[in-house]
């Protein structure tokens, strides 16, 4: 047996006395049972596990924060030395940053500006982080609805058979469309429930990234408006 063997089913011929003869199928028999449908959630799922990848690395990049960056830039600031403060936010890799650095860019405007110059780069901060969460909640979704199309397929295809027999039916030609009606309901559902459960941990990663952003950004208007 195949060592990429995920399922096995094992059938008894119940005759007594008798070794029992032993059937197995491996993930891969079961998918090529489940008929052209399996194509498109197999697509499906290699994308929704790219996404979820690149995507948890890229936010947990974005939660990385350096507890000395925000207490240096209110050092600068408070001493005057903005060209330290920028050099700071230019050198480091971080959404925080990029943020501070056009609030920096912004002094010397009203306190409004720099809020509004601040929040603009933090939208557009999250909008990246957020890139590609819309389809993988759209696999959530469309997998299931596709494992469903097949099992509609597979039993269309099964009574068709039966009807086609006449009185001749047999178990074997009704088997082919209920391979293709169960293997495809339980490949779309396994998709869909994955992807649904990494599309809900990535957004409530992104929303501790939020709070951070929006912590940092009262913390340096704070700063501001501190008398001199």
């Amino acid at each position: 047996m195949s060592v990429f063997t995920l399922l096995q089913i094992n059938l008894s011929d119940g005759t007594a006395g008798e070794e029992a003869g032993e059937i197995t199928f491996s993930f891969i028999d079961l998918a090529i049972k489940g008929g052209w449908i399996m194509i498109p959630i197999g697509v499906l799922s290699i994308i929704a596990v790219y996404i979820f990848i690149e995507r948890y690395f890229a936010i947990k990049k974005a939660a990385k924060e350096d507890t000395s960056f925000m207490n240096n830039i209110k050092e600068y600031i408070l001493e005057g030395k903005v060209d330290s403060a920028v050099a700071l936010c230019k050198s480091t890799e971080s959404p925080v940053a990029r943020m501070m650095e056009k609030g920096i860019s912004r002094l010397g405007r009203s306190l409004g500006d720099v809020n509004a110059a601040i929040e603009n780069v933090g939208k557009l901060e999250i909008s990246k982080l957020e890139k590609g969460l819309p389809t993988l909640g759209t696999i959530s979704g469309g997998a299931p609805m596709i494992g469903f199309l097949g099992t509609v397929i597979g039993m269309i295809e099964a009574f068709y058979n039966m009807a086609s027999a006449g009185n001749n039916i047999d178990v074997s030609l009704l088997s082919s469309g209920i391979y293709v009606a169960m293997v495809t309901t339980v490949a779309g559902l396994t998709v869909g429930i994955i992807a649904y459960f990494a599309y809900n941990i990535l957004v409530a990663r992104v929303e501790k990234v939020v709070n951070k952003l929006e912590a940092r950004t009262t913390e340096f208007m704070d700063l501001l408006n501190e008398p001199v």
